[in-house]
């Protein structure tokens, strides 16, 4: 097959944050994925946790003064990119002082979780498609890979159908068991119904679950890969509402598998 465009959205990054499944998960299918002579771009928050020096990190100018609307609040939205260590690949990184300066990810140092991790999710989702699209980039695979991702395959869907640099892409989500405690505060409804999406397409958002985000994702995708086990209730879900899914839990040490499958879809894609 011919040289493919594959962007990889993904909240975590092996080696910028620590290893687990899904840093793991996503740095092999990028980089098996790049060594395939495919064309790939990389996305994940620039938490603050992550030490710009050691890894080189570089804002890009070209894409400054940029900002991400959230809850009627202009954020700016900061572009910084770095090289993967042997590999010829660069993973950009979404970035705002306000949401991502902090030292850490998710939770603070007694481990509570940040209250805004709604407005947070709002964010890189919408910051990860705003910069492809200012990129000028066109995508024919798109893997979103965790909950902090999972709203993108729906603005993709919803906001994005027209547009050349999106219209086309297959939209992969990838499910993980490494969701949070509890719910995500109101704001994550709040600032979709901002964006014009109907009350009817956010019922039960209210105070989301990573379960509930993950189904979410499912439902906007055209694939649901299950990056885990323990992700049953998402894929059950996502077979009810007829979305394929399949088991990606051994992409990770095989991920020449992810690649059969990107270009599965391309295929059918092209027999449309």
């Amino acid at each position: 097959m011919d040289s493919k465009r594959v962007l990889f959205i993904s909240q975590e990054i092996h080696p910028y944050l620590p290893e687990n499944k899904i840093s793991s998960t996503t740095l092999a299918l990028a980089k098996k994925t790049n060594n395939s002579g495919h064309q790939v771009r990389v996305f994940m928050p620039r938490f603050g946790v992550i030490n710009e020096r050691r890894h080189q990190l570089h804002e890009v100018i070209r894409l400054s003064g940029m900002n991400v609307v959230i809850n009627d609040m202009d954020m700016p939205l900061i572009i910084k990119v770095a090289s993967v260590p042997g590999a010829r690949m660069q993973v950009y990184f979404i970035d705002n002082e306000e949401y991502f300066k902090r030292k850490f990810t998710y939770t603070d140092a007694d481990g509570k979780y940040f209250e805004d991790n709604d407005e947070r999710t709002l964010f890189f989702s919408k910051g990860a498609i705003d910069t492809v699209e200012k990129l000028g980039w066109k995508p024919d695979v798109i893997h979103v890979h965790g909950w902090m991702s999972a709203l993108i395959p729906m603005y993709l869907k919803l906001f994005q159908s027209e547009n050349p640099i999106f219209k086309d892409a297959k939209v992969i989500f990838s499910a993980y068991d490494n969701g949070f405690e509890g719910t995500l505060g109101p704001k994550l409804k709040a600032g979709m119904e901002f964006d014009e999406i109907d009350p009817s397409l956010t019922e039960g958002l209210e105070a989301p679950t990573s379960v509930d985000l993950q189904k979410l994702a499912a439902k906007y995708s055209d694939m649901l890969i299950l990056g885990e086990e323990n992700t049953d209730e998402v894929a059950e879900y996502a077979k009810s509402i007829g979305v394929e899914v399949i088991d990606g839990s051994t992409f990770m040490d095989q991920p020449e598998e992810a690649i059969k499958v990107y270009e599965s879809l391309l295929v059918e894609s092209d027999a449309e």
